[in-house]
């Protein structure tokens, strides 16, 4: 396994993907031509794997980075909604103190004007807080009941105000942060697809066809494996169906502890969110899209899942943990397939192997090979309804 992925214990990853394509390929070799101008003389050329393994990683950050972007956003929307209601609210109240504020000075200015000396209720108005008034109880004792309920109501009204004020302050201050970090994960972004765009732009005509040549080399070995999945899952469907027929559960001696298959409705729900992916197909990938024009692999498969009536969150760090996690050997059509440890990629699994995903920057939504990386990147599979 290539050197910049995290180690992890065997058995608990099963197949995978990366970011292979022309594109990235071709970034590869733009890499190896600048490191070795740059060298000094006599030293080693590096490898054309060592350099789309940079390459990899360019395009692999981006995604992650895409993802972080696509948490933010969705943070910081529903952090100014919070803000806007806050706002709102102090608003209203605002106006109910002022009201009650008024109230209490008509009491006041009565109170003048019959020569009361310092009006009681015009103390209130000086107070600064509400504890200020409750300390000064003899004065609520010479009031009447209708100065008490005035004085109770302002009480309140003021109360109420500083809190959502204070609350107001607070979640102005976290709209700040989450927009923050929604500006770093946007510039990460950019300048990562600015280096690929950087690279691409100094291929020759004899590097690119080197790495069509390569690129070939694995989509073939992608479909070979697709193929020897369908094999394995064609087998234990009818293994599944011959065993129903006698009566009876898993075939005896196969040691099998497979997932129950899904039900009729998940059938059902799946069905319609793959027809919305295959509607998809061509349209180009933007990071942090959504739709109806454009996705990145997250959006598709959150818009997929929603046309089939399932709610998904929106970043495959959430998508990951919505649902029930199968093996790769029993997945089923409308699952979704996760990649990298990091968990920064995923697409709709439509059964023989085969998946619908926006791949990355500079692709479109496509159907592929689940191994068209290899074999050993898949994180895993998840049956979202």
């Amino acid at each position: 396994m290539a050197s910049h992925r995290k180690s992890r214990t065997p058995g608990t990853r099963v197949a995978g993907i990366r970011t292979p394509a022309l594109a990235t390929a071709a970034l590869t070799s733009v890499a190896l031509l600048s490191q070795t101008a740059e060298a000094a003389p006599g030293e080693d050329r590096p490898s054309l794997e060592e350099v789309e393994k940079k390459v990899g990683d360019l395009y692999r950050q981006a995604e992650s980075a895409t993802e972080k972007y696509n948490a933010a956003k969705e943070k910081t929307g529903k952090q100014r909604k919070r803000v806007d209601t806050l706002l709102d609210d102090v608003a209203k109240r605002t106006q109910k103190l002022n009201e009650a504020r008024s109230e209490l000075g008509s009491y006041a200015a009565a109170q003048y004007r019959t020569g009361a000396g310092m009006p009681d209720t015009a103390t209130f108005l000086l107070a600064e807080t509400p504890q200020d008034i409750f300390d000064q109880r003899q004065v609520l004792d010479r009031m009447t009941g209708r100065q008490k309920a005035a004085v109770d109501d302002y009480v309140t009204q003021q109360t109420e105000t500083m809190k959502k004020r204070q609350e107001a302050t607070e979640s102005l201050r976290t709209l700040t942060e989450t927009q923050g970090d929604l500006k770093t994960a946007k510039t990460t972004v950019q300048k990562k697809l600015a280096d690929a765009r950087e690279l691409l732009s100094k291929l020759t005509a004899e590097e690119k066809a080197r790495l069509a040549a390569i690129e070939k080399r694995k989509q073939e070995e992608a479909a070979r494996k697709a193929a020897e999945l369908a094999r394995q899952q064609a087998e234990q469907e009818q293994a599944r169906e011959e065993a129903a027929q006698q009566g009876g559960g898993a075939s005896e001696g196969s040691g099998s502890t497979e997932t129950p298959p899904a039900d009729s409705s998940y059938g059902t729900k799946a069905e319609k969110a793959m027809a919305f992916a295959r509607a998809q197909i061509g349209k180009p990938y933007v990071w942090g899209a959504t739709g109806p024009g454009s996705y990145d692999c997250s959006g598709l498969t959150q818009a997929a899942w929603k046309a089939a009536g399932v709610s998904l969150p929106r970043t495959t760090y959430d998508q990951v943990n919505a649902g029930t996690t199968v093996p790769v050997s029993q997945a089923q059509p409308g699952d979704l397939v996760f990649f990298y440890d990091d968990v920064t990629h995923v697409g709709i699994y439509i059964g023989n192997g085969m998946m619908i995903h926006a791949p990355k920057p500079g692709t479109y939504v496509r159907e592929e090979s689940i191994y068209y990386d290899g074999d050993s990147a898949i994180h895993s599979i998840v049956r979202p309804a």
